[in-house]
């Protein structure tokens, strides 16, 4: 704390002004931000403020107050379209616990999370296999999840009876981080199975003409940098970035269509990085004058300037039966709601688009570099104002060395379903 009040006060506003111009600068095309003051207007704020997210900013990101979701794979979890999930988020929750409680070293919790995820798949393993599609396929998640609880019990009471700070306590709590990624992933795969049969998340007849994603996918992208220079993550040097994304069509089914349906297309092989500033990843804006895809237009939205396909605004809230279109939390007076999918994980992916026009979007977006600092949850200046799509799973520490002029050498869709057919790129 500083010994001046008044200070500590001073920061603090710095701190909240520099993050609302960050978050506005969002609001246009890389292009637009071309001799733009946004990120010149006191540099010294603004460092002080993007220090934490360009070092290791997915572990520094934190709630403001309360303890934040920033598990991607938990927040796609919690937007599965599952009903009466009463039951079965309980034991999700005891089950996340656990990770939580073991990366802090808080052993006698995370014990007591283990008991008690043990307790619940006794009691409710029948009711939650009668909730799930194929529930052969289920019974055998959750008696593996049952069978792995018992050696997660073994690996954190070997981590309790060892010396604080030993080798030994670091193996069993690795043994034990292990044991429970496997379970929680077990717990994907049954939650995934509680979705009802053919369930598709219904978009207005006026947008039947845009590329819907059924479910969700799989994207892969591979970047590398210029002149084969490696990327560095925390000391070590890799040949390339490997990101694994899952896109979302149960809360996006337009946005996350638009975007599946241009990586099929090849649309973003061998696009540049167009913008890493600390505070996002951003790229999809071709070569040329256009500031999109260029194809053709929706009969909804219509299209851009220079002929760029444009979408419609796609927003999904908490407690809503489908998203909203063409329209932003505050033009519906629901400012601080929740959405579905939150700008809460590093790698969140949002679709970018003009500061004034919600259907100004075409096929640029970006990766958030979740820091509560720039972007605290439920209080930031992107949910309920870009969709936020899908998140990175698999791969997004590479996020924090991935720089302007890099390039995705390959975008390629490893799993998931268009409802309408793709042609290959040649428009």
């Amino acid at each position: 704390m500083n010994k001046n009040g008044n200070d500590e006060s001073i920061d603090k506003v710095k701190r909240t002004v520099a993050a609302s111009f960050v978050a506005a600068s969002l609001w246009a095309s890389p292009a637009s931000l071309v001799g733009s003051n946004i990120f010149h207007w006191d540099n010294h704020i603004l460092n002080d403020v993007a220090i934490s997210a360009t070092a290791n900013a997915k572990e520094m990101a934190s709630g403001s107050g309360s303890r934040v979701n920033k598990d991607a794979e938990s927040l796609l979890r919690y937007g599965l379209p599952i009903p009466k999930d009463k039951e079965i988020r309980k034991l999700q929750l005891q089950i996340e616990e656990i990770r939580q409680n073991v990366s802090s070293k808080r052993k006698s919790a995370a014990i007591e999370g283990e008991v008690k995820s043990a307790q619940i798949l006794k009691s409710k393993s029948s009711a939650f296999v009668a909730m799930c599609r194929d529930p052969a396929a289920c019974t055998s998640y959750f008696n593996e999840m049952s069978s792995l609880l018992k050696p997660l019990d073994d690996s954190l009471k070997e981590a309790t009876d060892t010396q604080n700070g030993s080798a030994q306590e670091r193996v069993a709590l690795d043994n034990a981080y292990n044991l429970q990624d496997k379970i929680q992933k077990l717990l994907t795969l049954a939650e995934e199975q509680m979705v009802p049969k053919g369930y598709v998340t219904a978009v207005p007849a006026e947008y039947s003409d845009l590329p819907q994603l059924q479910g969700r996918a799989v994207v892969e992208f591979i970047l590398k940098k210029p002149n084969k220079a490696p990327f560095d993550i925390d000391g070590v040097n890799f040949p390339e970035a490997k990101l694994k994304m899952i896109i979302d069509g149960y809360t996006s089914p337009v946005t996350g269509g638009n975007f599946v349906e241009l990586v099929q297309k090849g649309f973003y092989n061998n696009m540049k990085i167009q913008r890493s500033d600390g505070f996002v990843v951003q790229t999809g804006d071709p070569e040329g004058p256009a500031d999109g895809y260029v194809g053709t237009p929706s009969k909804s939205v219509g299209k851009g300037k220079n002929g760029e396909r444009l979408i419609p605004s796609e927003i999904f809230m908490k407690g809503d039966k489908g998203p909203i279109y063409e329209s932003t939390v505050e033009d519906e007076g629901r400012g601080g709601e929740a959405t579905v999918l939150p700008f809460s994980s590093y790698g969140a992916m949002g679709w970018a688009r003009e500061e004034y026009n919600v259907n100004s979007g075409s096929s640029q977006f970006f990766w958030l570099l979740f820091d509560s600092d720039l972007t605290p949850a439920g209080k930031n200046m992107l949910d309920g104002r870009y969709p936020c799509f899908g998140y990175v799973v698999e791969g997004a520490d590479f996020l924090s060395d991935v720089k302007e002029d890099d390039v995705i050498t390959s975008a390629k869709l490893i799993e998931g379903e268009l409802k309408q057919p793709v042609t290959s790129f040649s428009e």
